[in-house]
């Protein structure tokens, strides 16, 4: 006991192993819901259902187990909500490549990212893009995913007029979803920290009753013929398969950039987020240990990769331990060992994923859907932190966001803001605001565009 006590600090904290335990708890219970979203998102580009969930088990006990040991904050980890969307709809379904070659690109991000991490360039780039830019990039992925989720949810549809429509609200999948929607905002409206996932549990438990009452298109006990090992041994560093296909396409840079800044500025602003509510910056504003921590982040990325599975990030719900108490890395570490214990709930995982209806030719994800819309909704509370008096900002920001949602890529809404916003800073003759790495990057998207416009 004292031995823990002295090797996390806890009593100079301000904290107790009870205190920590209760938090890890917490934080693991806010953030459960990415087990089930994570494989139903990452399944759509054909990877194995056991082998995703295999891997966001695993990578997410490391990257805690690293958290919790090494930097000693209690700062939960987990495979990025955002970011496999951004695997899913633009690296795999968008550009055409496979999930091997997506793998590839988010094990060289990691890669890049932790020598970031280990080195001075860290700081000189954050400082380099201006925060009303990342603030953007987040808000736009909120609006993104929100779309994904009703996509998903069967309350948005393609229409060949007017692109999108209101989808069938009469169909049984649909409306589960809806349900699963009010449920979800009820609870977080009425303050419960758990609204997530009491929402999917609540929304999956209902399904099955009228699955069993005979409603069609219902979640089920699907057969997990699958086993874990099984799916696991397919996605096992199928990553170092994927370089070829990866390189030989003509935005393989394009990709590794946005895997890697997405994960960069996310973490980053995450990090310092939770890491003011838990004491954990310095008199500068500087986080104190935040290479450490970064280190946890890159670590879990480059692991996750080779397990199998999109971009781990540091988790926004992690404040909701540090709410109850926790402040040192006992919290991430408890949070890590329930990560690893929540193996045994794979046989379930079939309830959580989509359901496909002959008739209309969709598949319906109506339990796991509205955790993406309210994770979007939380994520473009980030627009408030944005001066809407300077004009280069706003043009960048809206045009980030727009071109997100218009273009269904995080990767193209994020390249045409990083575009306009310096044009509008020359623009009005604001120019030595504008550092040299923000000037790189738009003459780098510039050449991006008109290389995939000339293959096109």
């Amino acid at each position: 006991m004292e031995r823990i006590n002295q090797y996390f600090k806890l009593e100079q904290r301000g904290s107790s192993m009870k205190q920590e335990l209760l938090a890890g708890i917490t934080t693991f219970l806010a953030m459960a819901y990415i087990l089930p979203v994570n494989a139903d998102i990452l399944s759509a580009t054909g990877m194995p259902v056991s082998g995703i969930f295999f891997a966001t088990v695993i990578a997410s006990f490391i990257a805690a187990l690293i958290m919790g040991l090494v930097a000693n904050y209690p700062v939960a980890l987990a495979p990025g909500m955002g970011i496999n969307a951004f695997f899913t709809y633009t690296v795999v379904i968008g550009y055409g490549l496979g999930w091997e070659a997506a793998l590839s690109a988010v094990f060289i991000s990691g890669s890049l990212f932790l020598l970031l991490s280990v080195s001075g360039l860290r700081k000189m780039i954050i400082d380099a893009i201006p925060q009303g830019l990342k603030y953007a990039v987040g808000a736009g992925i909120g609006f993104f995913i929100t779309f994904i989720g009703l996509t998903n949810m069967g309350v948005i549809v393609s229409d060949p007029e007017t692109f999108v429509t209101l989808g069938n609200l009469a169909h049984p999948a649909v409306l589960l979803g809806v349900f699963g929607l009010f449920a979800v905002i009820v609870l977080y409206s009425m303050g419960n920290r758990f609204s997530l996932i009491i929402a999917i549990a609540l929304t999956a438990g209902i399904g099955l009753i009228l699955n069993a009452l005979g409603v069609s298109n219902m979640p089920y006990f699907a057969d997990t013929q699958e086993g874990l090992l099984d799916g696991a041994s397919q996605t096992f560093l199928a990553a170092f398969s994927g370089f070829c296909e990866l390189f030989s396409h003509p935005s393989a840079l394009f990709i590794i950039f946005t895997f890697l800044f997405i994960d960069f500025f996310d973490t980053a602003g995450t990090l310092i987020g939770v890491g003011s509510r838990a004491g954990l910056l310095d008199d500068s504003g500087e986080l104190k240990d935040g290479n450490k921590a970064l280190l946890a982040d890159s670590i879990g990325t480059v692991s996750g990769s080779l397990l199998g599975t999109s971009t781990v990030t540091s988790y926004i719900e992690s404040s909701t331990g540090i709410e109850q108490g926790g402040r040192t890395g006992l919290t991430a570490l408890t949070v890590g060992i329930l990560f690893l214990l929540s193996l045994i709930i794979y046989p379930f995982i079939g309830i959580f994923t989509g359901v496909y209806d002959p008739v209309t030719d969709m598949v319906y994800s109506p339990v796991t859907s509205m955790a993406l819309v309210m994770v979007g909704i939380l994520m473009i509370s980030q627009l408030k932190f944005i001066d809407f008096d300077d004009k280069p900002l706003v043009i960048g920001t809206f045009l980030t966001i727009a071109f997100m949602v218009f273009t269904y890529s995080i990767a193209e809404g994020i390249a045409v803001g990083f575009v306009f916003y310096p044009l509008a800073m020359f623009a009005s003759k604001r120019h030595k605001d504008v550092s040299p790495i923000m000037i790189g990057l738009m003459i780098f998207f510039l050449i991006y565009f008109v290389l995939t416009t000339l293959v096109g």
